[in-house]
């Protein structure tokens, strides 16, 4: 019996991704409450394969051609979220990107989160597919973070990190931490990780019973924080870009 063939073309919802409306999540839950059609029928499935978004109406508005990817360096003040709005009314990484961000920029989603309090390197996509190529855990793409922290740990215990460790039922993987210089009871390690699951460098570094008082990230993948002011954005040139988006897994890109 042979195999049914395969359907030509995208699901709907990489391709919407693709174009920036939203993340592949947001673009399945859009289309679970009826607000993308096709050809002014409803689209029920996020499974529906396409090769272009002709005729494709989101909340009545036809879809633009998707841009050419591009990505973005933002260094994040602490004490915003890293959401696109807040029904409590604390102030969201949007409202420092109205300035921020050039004039004509398409819409921008952010590559990973961090945390309210969690300062640093947040990169900044048009582009649904690359975002989620550089979250998926297989990509193995690397963060890199700066905690201030208080307490006692050795670096014989930061090394044990390297083999991963399984704290309150949640495994995290292999974490590659440095101290980098100690003032007392005070100071700053350096770790490095690819899975980012949610608050795993504090959970890991409260697992040691430290205090974490202050949190960078300055680092993801080949892209760094440098001497980027804080709220300020630096688009990633074109060849850096395709450059990167090359190395990925295939199955990522």
């Amino acid at each position: 019996m042979s195999a049914e063939p395969r359907p030509q073309g995208d699901r709907i919802a990489k391709l919407l991704a693709r174009a920036g409306v939203a993340s592949r999540r947001e673009v399945e839950r859009m289309i679970a409450e009826g607000r993308v059609t096709l050809n002014g029928a409803k689209v029920t499935t996020p499974a529906t394969f396409l090769e272009t978004l002709g005729g494709v109406n989101v909340d009545g508005k036809p879809v633009a051609a998707p841009d050419k990817a591009r990505l973005f360096r933002f260094h994040k003040p602490a004490g915003l979220l890293t959401a696109e709005r807040d029904f409590s009314g604390r102030p969201t990484i949007y409202t420092a990107l109205r300035n921020a961000l050039p004039p004509g920029t398409p819409r921008v989603m952010p590559v990973g989160r961090l945390d309210l309090n969690t300062e640093g390197l947040l990169l900044l996509t048009n582009d649904g597919a690359l975002k989620r190529a550089m979250e998926l855990p297989s990509s193995a793409v690397p963060r890199t973070y700066r905690a201030r922290t208080f307490g006692d740990v050795s670096q014989a215990q930061l090394e044990d990190l390297i083999e991963g460790v399984t704290i309150d039922g949640v495994h995290y993987g292999p974490i590659n931490a440095n101290l980098e210089r100690r003032t007392g009871r005070n100071q700053w390690v350096e770790l490095t990780l690819t899975e980012g699951k949610n608050r795993e460098v504090r959970r890991v570094l409260e697992h040691f019973g430290l205090e974490v008082s202050r949190l960078i990230r300055t680092a993801y993948g080949p892209f760094v924080l440098g001497d980027l002011a804080r709220g300020q954005v630096r688009e990633v040139a074109r060849g850096e870009l395709f450059d990167f988006q090359r190395s990925l897994p295939a199955k990522a890109r």
